[in-house]
């Protein structure tokens, strides 16, 4: 603690850094004790603990760092060291990008401006992928060589946003793209290509189905890894946890499991991913079906080597599942679908060559006999009893209508097998008509009942096929 009664007046109010500030032995920093502070410097250390927005000053030469409370949570395990310290000592993994950005303003140049700074910084234990929106003004200072005493640092993380919208565009993306897959391999493999694209959250995947009886899971997609390699298997075990990836309990649980340790188990076959080191964890998580408890597969994707597993990393994970999940139902609901429509066209074919037999089996006895009987009622007329001439004229009448009804047997299975043409011909439809409905009128007179054919003239012609038109009418 310093012994100096102004003190309180350079770094006002009860904030963290404020009093982090106060604790400070600025006489070991490069900017020496407080009482030897420039008038801009000390006013832009109360304008720092004053503003709520992340703020980062670097003054003098050396770039010593000081920041505020919103600025404290972007420099994660680095605070509370950074205070009081040069940049290329704070951030020495970035610091040749920083340099150029911070040399500008500082030596006379413009401000400088970025609207998607990429950098990978270490301050959670790990090289992470972070993303920000800088500003970096020079701030005037009477009493520096240059009239420049430092640059001030506008510093707006945007790392989430970033990768919510990367991965938003994956899943749109694999939505869209696997929709109309026909079979369930083509959805995989379309899957797997998507994702490749996608490498900065999905370093590898590798998209399994699960045989019929559920024993044994096949490679259907792969991205990001080598077919070849131990880490790609073609085909695993499902009911043994002995294998280079483990589905048993993710198959028996439906949750997502993490594998830890991923060059211990694979060694050099890890696959390499987007960034100079490769991931060191995996997910194995189950795609489920449209049948309770009976997995379609499972689905094993690489964590990138630089973000943290967190519940929406784990989330994004489980949304790539279930829309490979729908994808495949969907494809193998419409292979059953083509199966049963082919299944029904052979029964049709069956069906049309079975009445189309049947008719010409049932024409020949029928020729045959009614040849002898028009014969006989030909050459015997008059010659033959009442008796006997009425039955022969009866079986002749009905031998002729059971040829109709063989004729438009073989009629339809013309139809169904589309070889039968009509012929149409101007024909008067109201005298047809009539003239088809009054064979019947014997016969219901007969019943005692009354047959009305109504069927008023029409003003011209109409045009029909008059085979068909009598089928139609002596049906009805």
């Amino acid at each position: 603690m310093q012994n100096d009664d102004k003190i309180d007046a350079f770094f006002p109010g009860d904030s963290e850094m404020a009093r982090q500030m106060r604790e400070l032995d600025w006489s070991k920093t490069p900017l020496g004790p407080t009482s030897q502070w420039s008038a801009a410097l000390r006013m832009m250390v109360r304008f720092l603990l004053a503003n709520r927005f992340p703020l980062l000053l670097w003054w003098g030469s050396e770039y010593v760092s000081i920041y505020n409370d919103s600025y404290r949570p972007i420099l994660g395990n680095k605070h509370p060291q950074a205070l009081g310290q040069p940049v290329n000592e704070c951030w020495h993994e970035i610091w040749d990008i920083l340099r150029p950005l911070i040399d500008t303003p500082f030596n006379g140049g413009p401000a400088t401006w970025e609207d998607d700074l990429f950098l990978e910084i270490n301050r959670c234990g790990f090289i992470e992928e972070t993303h920000f929106v800088v500003a970096y003004s020079p701030v005037p200072d009477e009493t520096a060589p240059n009239g420049i005493g430092g640059v001030l640092a506008t510093v707006h993380e945007i790392t989430e946003k970033v990768i919510s919208e990367r991965r938003v565009k994956a899943l749109h993306d694999l939505s869209t793209g696997i929709a109309e897959a026909k079979t369930d391999l083509e959805a995989c493999h379309t899957a797997s290509a998507i994702l490749s694209r996608y490498d900065k959250d999905v370093p590898f995947a590798l998209i399994y189905l699960l045989d019929s009886d559920g024993k044994v899971a096949r490679l259907a997609g792969c991205a990001g890894a080598d077919s070849d390699d131990l880490s790609c298997p073609t085909a695993i075990d499902a009911l043994s946890d002995d294998q280079v990836w483990p589905f048993m309990d993710v198959l028996s649980t439906g949750h997502l499991s993490v594998i830890d340790d991923l060059s211990g188990r694979l060694g050099s076959a890890v696959p390499a991913g987007p960034w100079a080191d490769r991931p060191c964890q995996a997910v194995v998580v189950p795609i489920r079906s449209n049948v309770t408890q009976q997995p379609a597969g499972v689905l094993v994707a690489g964590v990138s080597a630089r973000l943290q597993l967190d519940d929406l990393y784990r989330n994004f994970y489980a949304l790539i599942a279930s829309q490979i999940a729908a994808a495949v139902a969907n494809a193998r609901a419409y292979e059953e679908e083509k199966k049963r429509v082919s299944a029904l066209a052979e029964i049709d074919r069956a069906k049309t060559q079975f009445f189309s037999n049947v008719s010409h089996e049932f024409r020949t006895p029928l020729t045959l006999m009614l040849s002898p009987l028009e014969e006989l009622l030909t050459h015997a007329h008059g010659a033959l009893s009442e008796q006997i001439e009425m039955p022969l004229r009866l079986a002749h009448r009905n031998s002729l209508r059971l040829l109709k009804l063989v004729n438009s047997l073989l009629d339809f299975s013309r139809i169904e097998a589309g070889r039968l043409d009509a012929n149409f011909e101007p024909t008067d439809l109201a005298v047809l008509t009539s003239d088809l409905a009054s064979v019947f009128r014997s016969a219901v007179e007969k019943a005692g009942l009354k047959l009305v054919v109504d069927c008023p003239s029409l003003p011209e012609a109409v045009f029909v096929d008059r085979d068909m038109w009598e089928k139609i009418v002596l049906n009805l």
